[in-house]
């Protein structure tokens, strides 16, 4: 544990406590990608299967049963909640998302680390993940308009990332024998797909003005 991984982690948990306060307050999840959300479930399951196997710590368990936890409940509210669902972006959240998951599968299957089940589900998750965010970049491009909310969550993921890059750049030059390297590259894919978004929230917030996206 370091200050940028804590820092990474925090930010990430902020990111979910916006989403779930946006369809708390407002019982909507208007501008929120369901896709997304379901490839998140899909990289907390696969990665944290050693919950089952391994005890690192108490922080490291809670984490890893909220982030769990918490996407689950995202999804299902999205899903069945009879309210929450109404306002659910049906037309605009039709990113094919079953493809990033059969490449992502492939790809761990072609590059790990060890081929043992845990370490090949593990790759799948990061690669997974580094792609995750696609199907609400996109949901919000066809949109056009950005509510606040919505900004602010994924302006979070971005900032937990960016962090877990100066986590793993850290722990290159303090640590003998770190050898993550499929984190770090995934995760500089993942920070690059959020620069064009991140441009214009700086724009939006340099101008004071509403967040919009060119179509």
């Amino acid at each position: 544990m370091n200050i940028f991984r804590f820092a990474g982690d925090m930010t990430h948990l902020i990111s979910i406590l916006v989403l779930l306060l946006k369809i708390y307050a407002t019982k909507s999840c208007s501008g929120i990608s369901l896709k997304t959300q379901e490839l998140y479930a899909i990289v907390f399951l696969a990665r944290y299967l050693d919950l089952f196997t391994d005890f690192i710590s108490v922080y490291n368990t809670v984490m890893k049963l909220v982030f769990i936890g918490s996407t689950l409940g995202i999804v299902w509210c999205m899903r069945f909640d009879r309210v929450v669902r109404r306002s659910y972006d049906r037309e605009l959240d039709t990113f094919r998302h079953y493809f990033l998951v059969g490449i992502s599968f492939i790809l761990a299957l072609l590059v790990h680390e060890k081929f043992t089940f845990q370490e090949i589900f593990w790759a799948f998750s990061i690669y997974l993940e580094a792609v995750a965010i696609l199907p609400q970049l996109v949901l919000l491009q066809r949109s056009g308009n950005v509510d606040n909310m919505t900004g602010q969550y994924v302006i979070f993921l971005g900032a937990y990332r960016a962090f877990y890059i100066l986590n793993w750049i850290y722990r290159y030059f303090t640590e003998q024998h770190f050898s993550r390297w499929i984190s770090c590259v995934a995760g500089l894919v993942q920070t690059a797909l959020y620069a064009d978004f991140f441009y214009y929230y700086f724009i939006s917030w340099k101008n004071n003005a509403k967040l919009k996206l060119p179509a």
